[in-house]
């Protein structure tokens, strides 16, 4: 039985990716470099810090400077402009009125965080988050998972991780919980659910054979 969902945020909660890639595009523009926009957005899949790496090893940039322009860049679009999926609002309150709970694993600032939620007006849904700012490795590393299971005494084989990166995942299993991919993958990875809607998860979740599975 699944009562505890565990979700990353961008990409998965909320479509950044647009936003993601124009400002990495903008950057790069300033440096007089072109690369295409699905380039930048099979890498920034992969994760941002990948994107960052790779991009700034290709073009012979200061790693530093070139990620410091990247998150000016991406700070200025408008969490208004980075909604949410459709049909995740629909899982999240559904979990919520089933008496169970959700949570935040991500990479992202407690700011930027807070700022997306509280604009889409999504913070009620959440039980608790760890951001960039807690003292845990980053995924695929299952600190920051495992820190969230034990700080709310969660059972793992009730638990769900939800992502859109192989990053997630690999986190999700190496806690010992049952992990969803969101998005369609070139190779789909190993998982208990595949979902490329979220309307695919609220079916499985609430099926008429399990009601909250």
């Amino acid at each position: 039985m699944i009562h505890y969902l565990i979700w990353d945020a961008g990409g998965t909660l909320f479509d950044t990716y647009p936003a993601i890639v124009g400002a990495f595009l903008e950057v790069l523009d300033g440096y007089g470099v072109a690369v295409s926009r699905a380039e930048v957005l099979h890498l920034a899949r992969t994760a941002t810090q990948h994107a960052i790496s790779t991009l700034a090893a290709r073009f012979a940039l200061d790693v530093t400077v070139f990620e410091r322009r990247f998150r000016q860049a991406y700070d200025n679009v408008a969490a208004v402009a980075q909604p949410p999926f459709p049909g995740v609002v629909s899982v999240c309150a559904a979990v919520c009125r089933n008496g169970g709970a959700n949570y935040i694993v991500t990479h992202r600032g407690r700011d930027s965080l807070l700022d997306l939620l509280q604009v889409h007006d999504m913070q009620r849904f959440f039980a608790d988050w760890i951001t960039r700012e807690d003292p845990f490795p980053r995924k695929p590393h299952p600190a920051a998972v495992n820190a969230m299971l034990e700080r709310h005494h969660l059972d793992p084989a009730e638990a769900l991780l939800i992502g859109d990166r192989m990053i997630d995942i690999q986190a999700g299993k190496a806690a010992g919980i049952h992990t969803c991919f969101f998005g369609d993958p070139s190779t789909p990875p190993e998982v208990d659910i595949h979902i490329q809607t979220y309307a695919e998860l609220l079916d499985w979740l609430f099926a008429e054979t399990g009601a909250f599975r």
